[in-house]
Parts: C-alpha cells; sequence; structure tokens
C-alpha cells in the first residue's frame, strides 16, 4: 500500500526565511502590451495582448504559447483586447472569459466565452455586446466570484454615461456565466451592479470585498472597494466629497468615497491582494501598478481590510510603465509593462518582469520532493483555500469534497494535479473537513479553518 503523507499547514511561515530578498528577472519579453495577467492552475501564466491575441507563458523557461489570435480586436488608443478571467474550476469548466473592443457600426466593447480544448481557444461565445468603447476610458477587468462575472466598464468619454442608469458605460456589471442577468441585481433585468465610475482599471475580490482602483481627469485617482448598488460619484464628485457642490449630491445619491485618493494622478492599473510569506513585509497588502508614475505601490490593510494604513514603493521593477499584476500560489509576483506603440504599430517592446526571493523555499516546493502528498493552505482560511497534490493518477481519478462537522458534505470537485484553487468564501465561520477520495476510496482527510 502506498504512503501518502497528509500535510496540514497550519503555520505556512514556519518554512520562512529569516529576511526576504526582492529579486527580479524577465520572464518573457518583445510582447505587446499584456494587458492581463492571470495565473493558471496549469502552472502557466495566461495573458492578453492589446492586439488580440491571447498566450499563455511557462514562468521556468519563458516559452510562450499562442492559444488564440481574435481577429476582430480593433487597437485604438486604449482600446484592444483588455481583461481575462478564468473559470474557477478551470480546466475542468475548460471557459476563458475575455473583454476586446472592435469596429462594427461604431467602435464598442464585448465580453466572450472562449473553451480551451488543452492546446487551444476556440469556440467565441458572445455573452454581453455593444458596450460603448473609445479611444480612451474602456475599463475593463473581469472577475468571478460565486459563479457571477464581474465587469468594470469606462464611460467611453461620455462622463454622463457614469450617472445614467440606462447605460451600461462608467459602471461595475454582474452577468451570470452563460451570459444571462442575474435575478438579484440591483435593478431589474439590467446588468448594472453598481454605477458612478470614470475609467476602472483595476479589480481583485479579497477578505469577502471587492477593491478597485480608478483613473481620474487630473486629479484624484481612486482605490475604492465596491458595494451593490452604490454610487461612486463621477462626473459630480472627484476623489472625497470635499469640494463645493459635492457634498449636496453625496448625500443625495448615496456616494461611496475612496479608500484613498491621488493628485496628482498616478495612472493607476491592474491591483492584486497580496497575503503570502515569501515577502512577509507585504501581507494583507494590495499591489497596485502604475501607468504614468511607473512604479508598483503597496497599500497597506488594516485588520478590518477597509482602510489603508500605509503606501509604499516597491522600487525593483520603477521605471516602465507597469499594467498588469498577478501572484502565483508560491508567492511570486509577476508584473507586466506597457511601453509598446498605444497604436498597435511599431516595435514590440514589453516584457513580463517576476519578483521573487531566491532565499525562499515554499511549502508548495517542499511538497514537490515527496512522490504523493495532499497540503491544504491557507489555515485558517478567508476567501479561498488551495489543495496541493501530487498524487499519481489512477483509474477512477481523484476528487475532493468539503464537509461540515456534522458530516454534511458542502461541496466538492474533480481534484487536478497540481494547484487547486476553491472558493470558501460563503462558507460560515468555523471548523470543515476536506476529503479527498479515489473513486468510493477516501485517501486524506484535512480539517481546516474558515475565518
Amino acid at each position: 500500500m502506498r504512503t501518502l503523507y497528509i500535510l496540514l499547514l497550519v503555520a505556512i511561515a514556519s518554512c520562512q526565511q529569516a529576511s526576504s530578498q526582492m529579486t527580479t528577472r524577465v520572464v518573457a519579453n518583445n510582447l505587446f502590451i499584456p494587458w492581463e495577467m492571470v495565473y493558471a492552475p496549469d502552472d502557466h501564466i495566461w495573458f492578453t495582448q492589446k492586439n488580440g491575441y491571447i498566450c499563455r507563458v511557462e514562468p521556468a523557461t519563458g516559452e510562450v504559447d499562442t492559444l488564440y489570435y481574435e481577429s476582430n480586436t480593433v487597437v485604438s488608443g486604449e482600446g484592444g483586447m483588455l481583461g481575462m478571467a478564468l473559470h474557477p474550476n478551470f480546466p475542468t469548466d475548460p471557459y476563458v472569459y475575455v473583454a476586446y473592443d472592435y469596429s462594427q457600426g461604431g467602435y464598442k466593447e464585448r465580453i466572450v466565452r472562449y473553451t480551451y480544448n488543452g492546446t487551444q481557444l476556440s469556440s467565441p461565445m458572445t455573452l454581453l455586446d455593444n458596450i460603448a468603447a473609445n479611444t480612451y476610458h474602456n475599463g475593463c477587468r473581469l472577475v468571478i466570484v460565486n459563479g457571477q462575472l464581474y465587469i468594470t466598464t469606462g464611460d467611453a468619454g461620455t462622463t454622463a454615461n457614469s450617472q445614467n442608469l440606462s447605460s451600461i458605460n462608467g459602471k461595475t456589471l454582474r452577468i451570470n456565466l452563460d451570459g444571462s442577468i442575474p435575478s438579484d441585481n440591483p435593478i431589474p433585468g439590467s446588468p448594472v451592479w453598481g454605477w458612478g465610475h470614470r475609467n476602472a482599471q483595476g479589480l481583485v475580490y479579497a477578505n469577502s470585498r471587492f477593491y478597485s482602483s480608478e483613473h481620474g481627469p487630473g486629479n484624484d485617482d481612486e482605490l475604492n472597494i465596491l458595494q451593490k448598488g452604490r454610487n461612486y460619484g463621477w462626473p459630480n464628485v472627484e476623489g472625497f466629497c470635499d469640494k463645493p457642490g459635492e457634498t449636496t449630491f453625496c448625500n443625495d445619491s448615496n456616494v461611496v468615497e475612496p479608500l484613498k485618493a491621488w493628485t496628482p494622478t498616478l495612472a493607476v492599473s491592474a491591483i492584486a491582494y497580496y497575503n503570502h510569506p515569501m515577502f512577509p513585509s507585504l501581507q494583507n497588502s494590495i499591489l497596485m501598478t502604475t501607468l504614468k508614475d511607473e512604479k508598483l505601490y503597496e497599500l497597506e490593510l488594516n485588520g478590518s481590510y477597509d482602510a489603508i494604513t500605509n503606501s509604499n514603493v516597491i522600487s525593483q521593477v520603477s521605471g516602465d510603465r507597469l499594467r498588469a499584476v498577478c501572484i502565483d500560489p508560491d508567492g511570486r509576483i509577476y508584473i507586466s509593462t506597457s511601453n509598446s506603440p498605444a497604436s498597435g504599430t511599431g516595435a514590440k517592446i514589453d516584457k513580463i518582469i517576476e519578483i521573487y526571493d531566491p532565499t525562499y523555499s515554499s511549502i508548495a516546493q517542499q511538497l514537490k520532493k515527496n512522490k504523493e502528498v495532499v497540503a491544504v493552505y491557507p489555515n485558517p482560511a478567508r476567501d479561498e483555500i488551495n489543495i496541493y497534490n501530487n498524487i499519481p493518477r489512477s483509474k477512477g481519478g481523484y476528487k475532493y469534497a468539503i464537509f461540515n462537522l456534522s458530516g454534511q458534505e458542502i461541496s466538492g470537485n474533480d481534484l487536478q494535479s497540481g494547484h487547486n484553487k476553491v472558493s470558501v468564501a460563503s462558507l460560515p465561520a468555523g471548523a470543515y473537513l476536506l476529503k479527498v477520495f479515489n473513486g468510493l476510496e477516501q485517501v486524506s482527510s484535512t480539517q481546516f479553518r474558515k475565518l
């Protein structure tokens, strides 16, 4: 009988080094504005390029695969191929969601779902269309939470769009993964979930909250916490409700003020939540890329996750226009640059940069040395858990299931080799069991706690 090592990771920090050495290296170059990056379960970085390409790169080797070219993409100023999200159960549910701008009876934006067959993307299915686009103010980040797709759209250069609830521009939109409208959206039959935005180019879900970064007009770039059915003020309010005439509008329209605003503007772009022990000083922070300022910012959150307590510059990647950011399960940070000519012509000079600590030995790296391993981390967890396994596959495959302590099965799915991210955001606080099965045989049981 095989020996199965079951490791319950109560304290990931037990394997971190005494100090961090922040080091950078170029993962891939000769790219054209990698607008979005997602670290996928296949241990590749999936990324869009603004000129219509969907690619992935293997970080260790730098080998880039082209998965799809969307020939309908039209690059114009800020417009082109933009945000991307992978299905939470990817690749079991092999769907990739992408936003791109095109020209047909005017410049427009659409949200499309592609299907991955293991080597290529195919079968584009339009979920949402006829979003107004422009050479500037197009949004457009995508995040999937609890089976719904959240989309940020810009005002497309028409400021009145943002307060017009009949328009889907200048909004946060929310649709089901098949393109239908959730029945509990604030406006029946409408994808609008929140409004009053100018040009939100950053979106991340963490700590049971949506954080969003947004470009200001020449003042008051913003970091917001997005809430259902709430107004964020644009164009009547810029930043906080602190100018003549803004206070009345804020009170009358139930405006949500930002966590932080920047004047002069930084040209804020993507954001990601960091809480990994590779860089302890960055834990419980939002990482934010900037274009005009050409810096990567660390925004420290308070214990309630609803205020910024400090802001620092991570100097190792300054000097380039910085577009996208993602984090892998081992705590490495990946940044993409945005230096290629916005017209889409000329030299492709952008790159993806890795920030890492070469002295750090992660839990996952140690586990990979074993032949048969299951690990669950972080523990305790807030919004999601990682299930790492390196079990040889046999007939029937492996599955996981989450049980409460009364023995009731709450959720489960196939267990893919390597890293598996599982959302636990909807679970009440308490203790749970995660069990792994090979067919009908239970091969492991790990208790974890949901905060």
